[in-house]
């Protein structure tokens, strides 16, 4: 029988819950303890489902016995709130996307996890496929040459019922953001991840598809990285499609190009081929199987990326190590989509980062 390393409460009890309940069991040396929501009938349903406590009280959710992490799901504008209860009791936390929905509450978030000498870990889920492995060795290989261009796309659809199915939806306050800041910044969160700190941004959007809602359901941004390269985010949630329109990422260099759509390559079109690129269209190509991305329904995304992030926070914990997405690794898409917005707010003017 496998030893027990982590007990793990999760707060929320929402969509997003129940990947996290998933792909902590199916984790060796993982038990899902407990859950805390604040309606006491969610928090008995999703005790009951999955097996754990069901709490409706935050502090004696945080007192469990031997409970040693944390799950933050909930309504990302609280997260800053959950994280401090979490941090203040002692125990490890891993935190939805994104980690708060202002750079200010970010870093509070991540000075109080210090202060209390405890891991703070991001969920950004893509930066563990095999796709985005493959991809990101390409590039420090220098298969592409230069880097010249790269353009991210997440053309997205979300029903009105949806926004209306949940007052936080929507709101500045408790969603941060609407098409970039609660859909795109997976896909934010990756571009960063393989192209490096954006230099600068301008940017338009604006809300054209729904109604009753503070914030933006379509938004282009046009950046300049660091390494001087240029890029373009479009983000909607204003884009019709009944099954799902993939996201996307395609990066140029001088030689070679290379997208991929989700989680499969799309285009692998290098100057210098080697011998396992054959094998890696093979397996990672658009004809493989890919998982569940969310484009169309937020319930048909796959938790097993999920289960690798946690694996790799959970296994940083065992190690003694900051895990890959720590505090300041989280904290770089809310920056750069909050910069977004204010190249918005001001008619599309340069917003510098650094």
């Amino acid at each position: 029988m496998t030893e027990v390393k982590h007990r793990v409460g999760i707060i929320g009890a929402g969509v997003i819950a129940d990947f996290h309940a998933q792909a902590l069991q199916a984790m060796q040396g993982v038990e899902l303890v407990a859950a805390f929501a604040r309606n006491p009938d969610k928090a008995s349903a999703f005790g009951a489902k999955y097996g754990c406590a069901g709490y409706s009280d935050l502090e004696r959710f945080l007192r469990h016995q031997g409970m040693n992490v944390v799950t933050v799901g909930s309504v990302s504008g609280v997260h800053l709130e959950h994280v401090r209860s979490a941090a203040y009791a002692g125990k490890h936390v891993i935190c939805e996307k994104p980690l708060e929905v202002t750079t200010d509450r970010v870093d509070e978030m991540i000075r109080v996890c210090e202060e209390q000498g405890v891991m703070l870990s991001g969920i950004f889920p893509r930066r563990f496929n095999d796709s985005t492995s493959i991809f990101k060795n390409a590039l420090r290989a220098g298969r592409l040459g230069k880097v010249v261009l790269c353009d991210t796309s997440i053309k997205w659809w979300r029903t009105q019922e949806y926004y209306d199915s949940g007052a936080w939806r929507g709101s500045w306050d408790l969603d941060g953001g609407g098409a970039l800041m609660n859909q795109s910044i997976h896909t934010v969160d990756l571009m960063l991840h393989l192209m490096g700190e954006v230099r600068a941004v301008w940017a338009s959007g604006g809300l054209e598809a729904h109604e009753g809602i503070e914030v933006e359901d379509v938004a282009v941004a046009m950046l300049e990285f660091e390494s001087g390269a240029r890029g373009v985010i479009q983000a909607s949630t204003a884009c019709y499609s009944n099954t799902g329109l993939p996201a996307s990422i395609h990066i140029c260099g001088d030689q070679g190009s290379i997208m991929m759509v989700d989680d499969k390559f799309s285009v692998w079109d290098l100057k210098t081929a080697l011998p396992e690129d054959e094998s890696i269209l093979a397996e990672h190509g658009l004809e493989s199987e890919s998982a569940g991305a969310g484009a169309a329904d937020p319930k048909a995304i796959d938790f097993q990326w999920h289960q690798r992030n946690f694996e790799d926070a959970l296994g940083a914990l065992d190690k003694g190590r900051p895990p890959s997405v720590d505090g300041s690794e989280g904290r770089k898409a809310v920056e750069l989509i909050t910069a977004i917005y204010e190249s918005i707010r001001e008619g599309g003017s340069k917003v510098p980062l650094r």
